[in-house]
């Protein structure tokens, strides 16, 4: 498997010895990468491989016993792969990352990781709605069990604590969006009690907000969303501060304790700072096989290179279209942390100053039918389940992503029968408001 390289290089981008610390736009276009050393290639270059040839018996061996890193079988790492993952861990701040196959994937293999049958964790209620479902039903199957709290007041998540649980689960920016969580006092809660805090930062990105900043122990990324930024790819990605002492309660004996699979290692005692996501990999990644594909990574990597461009114009979008919808005669509410009157906007100025996202909702006017009808009557905005795309896109979270839940579980997840949820792209605003403007009005 292949091994983080020093923080200093990592930083840079390239190896050779310490480098300048360079801004967030050269490490989002060099960070992991360098120039293919066989053929001169500028690009990271697809590896379309399955396995890779060892040296010789030993050389097998020691990859086999994690005595050494490299690639084996690209189930588990491959070099395209690789590049992505020190790229993702670098603009975040974290000390290591491990891709996978999408966020839901990634998402699984952090709690596989932490949790025992009959383990506990804390999450926000405000959730994307396909993690209310991933945590509330399907991981309870596995006999792991989630309670859900307002995240608005982080005292609801001490609250929530118990000796079974072994973790704190927040959006740093929610989806759908509008709501920023107070992350520091969150961190502070989960510290208390000895546990990691992850935080989902997909809608943010490491460009607007960096979790570990404010004592997040584990960030974790679909990278389908703003990351690859063109609709294009699947993936996901785990990445961890380097931070969290494993040993320092028994709360984490797949870290603290000797691992069967690999003659008794102990992967915080051998694996230091970065042991969550090498024992995610070697364990949660090789047995479940919810890999990342290197055409995925590929494209991936390319998005991330415009990843502050982008940012800044999406976030300049949403804000203009905001302020037209507050204003907007058919329309109720407007959550939008950016607005001056929203109550998350301190929140904004202190987790998000670059801007308070591109994802936001809004409560039309005639309920669960006239949200129906203006995502019928859009022109320009295209009806479908992503986000994080170019182009804007528009969902009535009632009707789709969130239909499995009561109409009261809507509510609390932000996502009621008359709210629209937006992502906004990189078209011209004005273009954007217009057709808004009509479907509005078409909706009655």
């Amino acid at each position: 498997m292949e091994a983080p390289r020093p923080k200093k290089e990592r930083e840079a981008g390239t190896a050779g010895g310490p480098q300048p610390k360079y801004g967030f736009a050269t490490k989002a276009v060099h960070s992991g990468a360098a120039p293919d050393a066989t053929t001169g290639a500028r690009i990271t270059p697809i590896y379309q491989t399955a396995s890779y040839v060892f040296e010789d018996v030993d050389h097998a061996a020691s990859l086999f016993n994690l005595h050494t890193f490299g690639y084996i079988y690209s189930r588990l790492t491959n070099p395209t792969v690789s590049v992505l993952e020190e790229r993702v861990a670098t603009l975040e701040g974290g000390r290591a990352a491990v891709g996978a196959a999408s966020g839901h994937a990634a998402q699984f293999i952090t709690f596989f990781t932490l949790l025992e049958p009959g383990d506990e964790f804390v999450a926000s209620r405000n959730l994307y709605g396909g993690s209310l479902t991933q945590f509330g039903l399907s991981f309870k199957k596995l006999g792991w069990h989630c309670t859900f709290v307002d995240p608005t007041d982080p005292e609801n998540f001490r609250r929530a604590v118990t000796e079974k649980t072994k973790a704190i689960f927040i959006e740093s920016l929610a989806n759908p969006g509008g709501i920023i969580v107070d992350i520091e006092a969150v961190a502070k809660v989960a510290h208390d009690f000895g546990i990691p805090l992850i935080v989902d930062n997909t809608l943010a990105t490491p460009f607007l907000c960096r979790p570990m900043e404010w004592g997040a122990d584990i960030v974790v990324h679909s990278t389908t969303k703003f990351l690859a930024g063109h609709g294009n790819s699947l993936g996901g990605v785990v990445v961890e501060s380097g931070k969290f002492n494993w040993g320092a309660n028994d709360k984490f004996p797949s870290l603290s304790k000797p691992e069967p699979a690999y003659h008794g290692l102990t992967f915080a005692e051998t694996f230091g700072d970065f042991a969550f996501t090498t024992k995610a990999r070697a364990v949660a990644l090789r047995d479940f096989g919810p890999a990342m594909a290197p055409m995925n990574a590929f494209l991936t990597i390319t998005g991330i290179e415009t990843l502050h461009v982008r940012m800044e114009r999406h976030c300049a979008n949403a804000a203009k279209v905001a302020e037209f919808l507050a204003a907007h005669p058919a329309v109720s509410w407007v959550s939008y942390a950016g607005l001056p009157g929203s109550k998350f906007k301190a929140l904004q100025e202190k987790y998000l100053p670059a801007g308070a996202g591109a994802v936001f909702t809004f409560g039309v006017k005639g309920g669960f039918e006239a949200g129906c009808k203006i995502v019928e009557n859009v022109r320009l905005f295209s009806h479908l389940a992503n986000i994080g795309d170019t182009r804007s896109l528009i969902l009535h979270p009632a009707s789709t992503t969130h239909r499995q839940l009561t109409e009261e579980q809507q509510i609390a997840a932000g996502a009621g029968p008359d709210v629209i949820c937006l992502s906004v792209g990189l078209e011209d605003v004005g273009d954007l408001i217009a057709d808004l403007d009509q479907a509005l009005k078409a909706a009655g």
